[in-house]
């Protein structure tokens, strides 16, 4: 039985795509399919924290590809089960990602109603108590950090590309 591979093992995109740059024609598809086809058709019981394809999505987004991670994240959402902790907590990172690329493209305010978005999101999570301590993607991250961090952002009057957020840099203070 082989083990999957790591998010380090997954090669990075050739470049970061942004729409109204480029077409979506230019975006590395091939290199996020391998990604992608990491992905089972359907996660049993929760998404494993741990999971070969979600850390790879979470990895993009700290790197700056945005739109990559987006795509990456959306399909482990797909996946996710449905009505499960992970697929709230997955919809909020997406949302932060999208902020990302729109705080790229300079648009401060889509990137604003999107952080607020992601944050309505955390506190829907919240409101989900977890039935016990385990090893899903929404047990062990810091959400209540990602929300401080969140409501900080939308508090300021104008954000800038310099407030986009990496995921890695939560709970590291």
């Amino acid at each position: 039985m082989s083990s999957q591979p790591s998010p380090a093992d997954l090669p990075l995109p050739q470049w970061a795509y942004v729409p109204g740059e480029m077409t979506e024609d230019d975006a590395d598809h091939d290199t996020l399919w391998k990604a992608k086809s990491l992905v089972p058709a359907r996660f049993r019981d929760y998404v494993p924290a741990r999971h070969p394809a979600l850390r790879y999505g979470m990895m993009l987004n700290d790197r700056g590809y945005f739109w990559e991670s987006q795509e990456v994240l959306e399909a482990v959402w797909a996946a996710a089960p449905q009505g499960g902790r992970e697929r709230i907590l997955l919809r909020a990172c997406i949302q932060i990602a999208n902020a990302n690329l729109r705080l790229r493209m300079q648009k401060p305010h889509a990137a604003a109603r999107l952080f607020n978005e992601a944050l309505g999101e955390l506190n829907t999570l919240f409101a989900r108590k977890a039935a016990a301590a385990g090893d899903g993607f929404a047990d062990g991250f810091p959400t209540a950090e990602l929300a401080t961090l969140l409501k900080a952002k939308t508090a300021k009057s104008e954000l800038t590309k310099a407030d986009w957020v990496a995921f890695s840099a939560i709970g590291r203070t």
